[in-house]
């Protein structure tokens, strides 16, 4: 109870806050379908592209969530929670569950035209793309944690993130696939995690896939793996005796 009660506190807050903060429940529930309908519409093969937009929405709404860690900082209750008796590692891991639970959530609303898309997929892999969701979800909110955890500035947060995710997102496979990309990119997209989250959803989706891209065990093992570790990093870095310099 010492460990999970703070986990539950903090995710209960999390989605507390969100509901209460109306500007971001319209965005929640606009981006989607904002989203959908100029860059959907406007893509040639909807098949193809829809797998990288909804890892583009999920890593996304994962990362940008965590700045309210940032805001936390601000606001005093960061300090709070890193003097309470509560551990360190169920802080982390209730913020993460937080805003990953968010996250999941918008990308489960992108989700909802899947039959619009014209991809015929059985219900076990609907239901199997809903959990690889939430395992790139949880991922990608270690991720912006750990970068959060030492911005002092959302505006320094949101510069790297950016010059991050759009690099990331565009060598993953979401915008072209292996066949097409020179050699030296090829290498790029083979070391570049977002590559398997997407592969394993295209998978799932049963959508095309080129020869020679990562099976799905590979995919949903570099996944967790990156998951696991970011995690871990994260817990680390809350364990060290400052945030940022300001606890």
């Amino acid at each position: 109870m010492k460990f999970w009660l703070p986990v539950w506190t903090l995710w209960q807050r999390e989605m507390i806050r969100f509901w209460r903060e109306k500007t971001r429940v319209l965005g929640f529930v606009a981006s989607p379908l904002i989203f959908w309908l100029v860059i959907g519409s406007g893509f040639g093969d909807l098949a193809f592209f829809y797998p990288g937009a909804l890892t583009l929405t999920v890593m996304f709404s994962a990362v940008f969530s965590t700045m309210t860690l940032i805001e936390d900082r601000k606001e005093g209750f960061l300090l709070s929670m890193l003097v309470s008796p509560a551990p360190r590692g169920a802080m982390v891991l209730g913020k993460l569950l937080g805003s990953s639970t968010l996250a999941w959530l918008q990308a489960l609303a992108v989700l909802a035209f899947l039959p619009f898309t014209g991809l015929e997929v059985t219900a076990p892999g609907v239901a199997a793309t809903v959990g690889v969701l939430y395992l790139i979800s949880f991922t990608f909110t270690a991720l912006g944690f750990l970068i959060a955890w030492n911005m002092d500035s959302a505006q320094g947060f949101h510069a790297v993130m950016n010059l991050v995710l759009f690099p990331l997102w565009m060598v993953s496979g979401a915008l072209f696939g292996f066949s097409s990309a020179h050699g030296w990119m090829q290498w790029v997209m083979r070391i570049n995690p977002l590559t398997y989250a997407t592969v394993a959803i295209r998978r799932l989706l049963a959508a095309e896939v080129e020869a020679g891209t990562p099976s799905m065990t590979v995919s949903l093992a570099v996944t967790a793996a990156c998951g696991l570790l970011l995690w871990a990093a994260s817990t680390a870095a809350a364990r060290r005796k400052s945030s940022g310099g300001s606890a």
